[in-house]
């Protein structure tokens, strides 16, 4: 089983390979000692992208909580 190691997956790498073991699985054509590995490592990669996305989700919604004027800097020789 390889599960993610954090550090080195990205959402978009992890999404990747999760819909890699989607086909396999769906498939029937791995033995079940192998459809087993690979449903675990799914379980690892769903919860590793769960998890980026409630990152996500939470950096949004502190940036809605800002004030507009702090959200939006002025570029330099701009005004804000």
């Amino acid at each position: 089983m390889t599960e993610p190691n954090k550090p080195d997956w990205t959402f978009e790498t992890a999404m990747k390979r999760l819909e890699e073991i989607i086909r396999r699985l769906e498939s029937a054509e791995l033995p079940l000692h192998e459809a087993i590995e690979q449903y675990k490592e799914s379980l690892h990669l769903v919860r590793f992208c769960r998890e980026m996305l409630d990152k996500a989700e939470l950096e949004i919604e502190q940036l809605l909580q800002e004030p507009p004027q702090a959200a939006v800097s002025a570029q330099p020789g701009e005004e804000a």
